[in-house]
């Protein structure tokens, strides 16, 4: 099921530069509201039930709009507290700015801006660690969402928690000034239980598999570390539902800031640019009490798995293809590379042939008309991601959303050699420069230790594929990785668009 922004796009305006711009806070809003939609709510009604640990442009553009929409709707029970856990520099904005923020919405043909007022609150866990407790002992608390990336949960890709990662230990020799996500959780729920106060609920707005269930493995096990009793609460009491959430929204640049005050007459230190495009689909499973977020477009269902793995596989596994491939074709930013006839006809056929294939079935998701819908959200020219910021993190990304696609080819039989063209392209990058030998600035945690390895192996892609705690045993596949380094060494020797040719006149399979 697609979901999107109700209502038309309008035209981009044009630029107001004989007007003052507003600075944006509650004071201006009624004189901002002849120049963009403003809240129609009274925000002091919001109730502070939901708290969103990592407020970023995702969270902005995505889960506070929807509570915001509820609010228009009618319902003002479910205000946000935002935590950030690292950088002050979003809480210096939005305590500017009062928590609104404005929200430009960009398609082909037009955009539009809103201010959004969802957000009640923002605190900086690290310069007050207990009053972001505080926030999430209060018993208005309901709900806290999450968007900390991967690695804020501490837990492998065996599923087990890293209790000996240094943060973590930190936090369970001061439970009083926790730094992560877990050790913010147990403190908090311990306080509700000891109060009687009782469970809030756990909701993962993160790209994982299984993030409900890496959410409750990372809580639980950080609270049996503590107190077994106080672990067995949380697992008996505490639900955590996974997500899905979709929506493409890149990083706002100063000169996008700029254009949007010079367009609009209203100066927002950090506005959010995003496409029209959204979903969120949200497994029914609270504890205390749910949001009613379907009158607002939100689906509710059982069983997120089968929706967040189209959505991985094929989203976000599209764009590292996208982001890899394209950056040695010497593009530099998705739009663009989209357009170029190699780039473009190779992730279609890479998304309806070798991914679509291995993806269940979703009750009311017709899967090439969702493929045809990604080709044209990635070919948005409004909402261009920069190919850089596709690139980042291949370590953490590739192992989720790619290459399970290759490992279940290889095992079913099916074509894929856009599969391993993919991962050959990432291996590439890897080295830190482009086909024509110009630096590539590789963003990943591991970067030294695996641009080692791709710089020692060449096109002989064995050293890398040696590292299991990225590609576990696909490195034992002997074919597979012959497969690997012959497409290696042909984008080195023919480059990009000549291999591409190649792979899509021979689809590799496997036969046994």
């Amino acid at each position: 099921m697609l979901a999107t922004t109700p209502g038309p796009v309008s035209p981009r305006r044009a630029p107001a530069r004989t007007r003052a711009a507003l600075p944006l806070s509650d004071a201006t809003l009624p004189a901002i509201a002849a120049r963009v939609p403003v809240p129609t709510y009274d925000r002091t009604a919001l109730v502070p039930a939901v708290v969103h640990i990592g407020v970023g442009s995702f969270h902005r553009a995505h889960q506070a709009l929807y509570l915001d929409e509820l609010a228009a709707a009618g319902d003002t029970g479910w205000g946000v507290v935002g935590v950030g856990l690292r950088s002050t520099e979003m809480g210096e904005v939005l305590s500017g700015q009062d928590g609104l923020y404005t929200l430009v919405e960009r398609g082909p043909d037009g955009e539009r801006a809103r201010v959004v007022g969802s957000l009640v609150d923002y605190l900086h866990a690290p310069e007050d660690p207990q009053a972001v407790l505080g926030r999430l002992a209060d018993p208005r608390t309901r709900l806290v969402t999450l968007t900390v990336t991967g690695g804020g949960y501490f837990v492998d890709d065996q599923g087990a928690f890293t209790a000996d990662d240094p943060d973590v230990q930190q936090d369970l020799a001061d439970p009083q000034r926790p730094s992560t996500v877990v050790g913010f959780l147990v403190e908090a729920l311990a306080r509700r239980r000891d109060t009687g106060t009782g469970p809030f609920t756990v909701l993962s707005c993160d790209n994982l598999p299984d993030s409900g269930r890496s959410a409750r493995t990372a809580v639980v096990s950080f609270a049996r570390l503590r107190d077994a009793a106080l672990a067995d609460w949380i697992d008996t009491h505490v639900t955590f539902p996974s997500s899905m959430v979709d929506r493409i929204t890149p990083q706002t640049s100063p000169e996008e800031r700029d254009a949007f005050e010079r367009t609009y007459g209203v100066a927002d230190r950090w506005p959010v640019l995003s496409e029209p495009f959204r979903q969120w689909v949200v497994e029914d499973d609270f504890c205390a009490g749910r949001p009613p977020l379907d009158r607002v477009g939100v689906q509710f269902v059982d069983d997120v798995t089968p929706h967040k793995r189209v959505k991985t596989r094929l989203l976000n596994g599209g764009h590292c293809a996208l982001g890899y491939l394209g950056t040695l074709a010497g593009h530099t930013a998705s739009d663009e590379a989209t357009a170029d006839p190699v780039i473009g006809g190779y992730l279609e056929r890479l998304l309806v042939e070798e991914i679509g294939p291995l993806l269940p079935v979703v009750e009311g998701m017709e899967l090439p008309g969702y493929c045809d819908s990604l080709m044209a959200r990635f070919a948005n020219p409004a909402i261009a991601d920069p190919l850089a910021r596709l690139c980042r993190r291949g370590s953490t990304k590739m192992p989720s959303y790619l290459l399970p696609s290759l490992r279940e080819a290889r095992e079913q039989g099916r074509p894929h050699g856009l599969l391993v063209l993919a991962v050959a392209a990432w291996l590439r990058y890897l080295r830190g420069t482009d086909l024509q030998g110009r630096p590539l600035q590789v963003q990943d945690a591991h970067a030294e230790r695996l641009g080692e390895l791709a710089r020692q192996g060449g096109d002989d892609p064995r050293p890398l594929l040696g590292e299991r705690s990225v590609f576990g045993r696909l490195g034992d596949d002997e074919e597979l990785v012959a497969e690997i380094g012959e497409t290696l060494a042909a984008l080195s020797r023919d480059g990009v668009a000549a291999t591409v040719a190649a792979c899509l006149m021979n689809p590799l399979e496997e036969t046994r």
